[in-house]
């Protein structure tokens, strides 16, 4: 590989025309250089520290390193020779910088989140990067971990999310420059989400599964009241299972959940819903709806008495998360807007519930068809056959 050293102002040409062993030294601050090894180009400072002539590396050219934040980062250490100290403190891997990341930012998320993250974090972010410095971590890198898993894009793109809430932390404490993510601006991968919703027919199947089953005592009672209530009220499994009686405001027909998925939120409930309530047997010293086997706790599984009454209505892979989406899909065919939709499920955002547009009413085409009617009414066509 042929070495050749030039001067020149360090811009972003200058930097991507670099061949291996190129080495330029810039003509607008001294001491500031860019080399490019095999692969990569690199920012550095060439400077004295305490009589000594040092070699400073700055980091590998991509995001959060331009030639303007190196400059300004070789600026920075000629300035102020202590910050070399800091930054080199501040050198830690991804993996060196994990548990501090899950002490600080685990506080706001919710025990399922944390353990999404976790897995993410163990699985698919540690084993590709965890040995990268955090304030090197690039574009280029974080787009090669996105597409590794572009065979399976949920994941994919859970993963690039997940890098990106740690890369905006270490930003904010002090790992890296601000504004510098390298995730901004990276496409996520499309997802062809399956949604299942069930048909009338196998919405009397389902009922009567769950009859079959906790009559021949296959499911507790408990249990044929949890999927009673998903199916008439669109909540969601955890919504229900950790439901407490001082929750239920059976005057207003309402739940109260002081916090949920999306925070605190309110429940509708339907005459069908109630009447499941009020069937379900309170047991002594237990706040909760559905209760388990273990004394004043709730239920915490539900899968196995699901998979019974699945099999039993011949419901092959239909999920139990499925039961909300089916929940949804009876509202819009009965005409309910998707803002009413939403506040039924407890949606945040309103593109959540776009996913049930196609299954609604369209109002524009019965007002056309109730116009036309008018129309060829008074005009005293006969338009039956």
């Amino acid at each position: 590989m042929d070495k050749k050293s030039f001067r020149a102002h360090i811009n972003k040409t200058v930097v991507e025309r670099l061949q291996p062993g190129d080495t330029v030294y810039d003509t607008s601050l001294k001491g500031f250089g860019v080399r490019r090894q095999r692969l990569s180009a690199s920012y550095f400072l060439k400077t004295c520290i305490q009589g000594k002539q040092k070699f400073i590396t700055i980091g590998r050219h991509g995001l959060p390193w331009t030639p303007e934040t190196a400059r300004r980062q070789a600026m920075a250490f000629k300035v102020d020779p202590l910050q070399l100290v800091k930054e080199k403190e501040m050198r830690v891997s991804l993996a060196e910088l994990v548990d501090h990341f899950k002490q600080s930012h685990y506080l706001n998320l919710k025990p399922t989140t944390r353990r999404e993250y976790s897995a993410v974090i163990e699985k698919k972010i540690l084993p590709s990067m965890g040995k990268m410095i955090i304030s090197e971590i690039s574009r280029t890198d974080i787009t090669k971990l996105h597409h590794k898993y572009a065979h399976t894009p949920r994941y994919a793109n859970v993963t690039l999310m997940v890098i990106s809430v740690m890369m905006s932390w270490a930003e904010e404490h002090g790992y890296r420059p601000i504004n510098s993510n390298p995730c901004k601006g990276i496409k996520r991968f499309k997802e062809n989400k399956v949604e299942r919703y069930l048909s009338k027919d196998e919405l009397s199947r389902l009922g009567e599964a769950i009859s079959d089953a906790e009559i021949k005592g296959r499911i507790s009672l408990y249990a044929a009241a949890a999927i009673r209530l998903l199916i008439f009220t669109g909540a969601r499994k955890g919504e229900i299972l950790g439901l407490k009686w001082e929750y239920i405001n059976f005057e207003q027909q309402m739940i109260f959940l002081p916090d949920s998925k999306t925070g605190a939120k309110t429940i509708n409930l339907n005459e069908p819903a109630i009447t499941v309530l009020q069937s379900i047997p309170r047991q002594v010293n237990n706040p909760y709806v559905i209760v388990g086997k273990v004394p004043g706790r709730p239920m915490v599984n539900i899968q196995k008495p699901w998979i019974i009454i699945r099999e039993t209505a011949g419901l092959k892979n239909f999920r139990i998360h499925d039961i909300r989406h089916s929940f949804a899909s009876m509202a819009a065919q009965s005409g309910a807007s998707l803002l009413h939709i939403g506040k039924l499920l407890g949606h945040k955002k309103a593109a959540t519930t776009e996913r049930y547009a196609h299954v609604a009413n369209d109002p524009v085409k019965d007002l056309n068809q109730a116009v036309g009617n008018l129309i060829n009414d008074t005009m005293g066509n006969d338009t039956t056959t």
